[in-house]
């Protein structure tokens, strides 16, 4: 198995982490992915659901497919009236052209684009959308970057996540919203104990890494004997359609 496979289905070890500290997505970003008129939508690499339940909210019919255990477990907890289905984007649980789209938050770069492009224009319905989403840190205000140093800054974190959907997807468009997560002390604390390299860092590594952690939420003046934290991120959307 490759590093990057092993580290891509290294999250249900922290799955609950997972829920706990990771942000969910605003509501304008869900807006822009999502295709007017859309009904059935598939929630690919869905982890616990941060997604899955702003779509089941809206009333949609959604499924998600995720490929660890640990994560869906914790995503039918929440949304037991959700179909949650074991299974990659290179080989994805349903049948052809039987959703209107496709979205994939958090996740896109963790897939095998060729067979993954593949795989998404077979489930979808023509003229159908793609979605990708992700939430990237915002590193302007000081203790969010200071956090940076300890957890590692978001490297290049709008470049490379501009990706090239091939053909047969066609009018890619990109967005970015701006906007806080309010959390708490250990939710932080949590977000970082989630984090693929931090799973799989070695033990005395990654309990440094959070007493680090631990240390600058007691001692940074803009978060010492706060109850909650406001993270700033900005949310990185791109979508496109399938032809027709």
């Amino acid at each position: 198995m490759s590093e990057a496979r092993d580290r891509s289905l290294s999250f249900g070890e922290e799955a609950a982490a997972y829920e706990r500290g990771r942000p969910s997505y605003p509501p304008e970003a869900i807006d822009w992915l999502l295709p007017s008129g859309a009904r059935d939508v598939l929630d690919l690499g869905a982890g616990t659901g941060k997604l899955t339940i702003r779509l089941v909210e809206r009333g949609l019919n959604v499924i998600a497919v995720d490929p660890i255990p640990e994560m869906l477990e914790v995503l039918r907890g929440s949304l037991p009236d959700t179909p949650a289905l074991l299974g990659t984007a290179e080989e994805i649980p349903l049948p052809d052209s039987s959703v209107d789209s496709v979205l994939v938050a958090q996740a896109w770069h963790w897939f095998d684009p060729e067979r993954a492009v593949k795989e998404v224009a077979r489930v979808l319905r023509p003229g159908g959308r793609l979605g990708l989403v992700w939430n990237v840190r915002d590193e302007r205000l000081g203790w969010v970057r200071d956090l940076g140093r300890i957890i590692g800054h978001e490297d290049d974190p709008y470049g490379r996540r501009q990706v090239a959907l091939p053909s047969p997807f066609t009018d890619q468009e990109r967005s970015q919203i701006e906007w806080t997560s309010y959390l708490t002390p250990q939710a932080l604390v949590d977000l970082v104990a989630s984090r693929s390299y931090c799973i799989t860092s070695p033990t005395e590594v990654r309990t440094r890494t959070l007493d680090r952690v631990r240390e600058l939420l007691n001692t940074h003046p803009a978060l010492a004997n706060t109850s909650g934290l406001a993270l700033p991120y900005v949310t990185v959307g791109i979508r496109a359609t399938l032809a027709t």
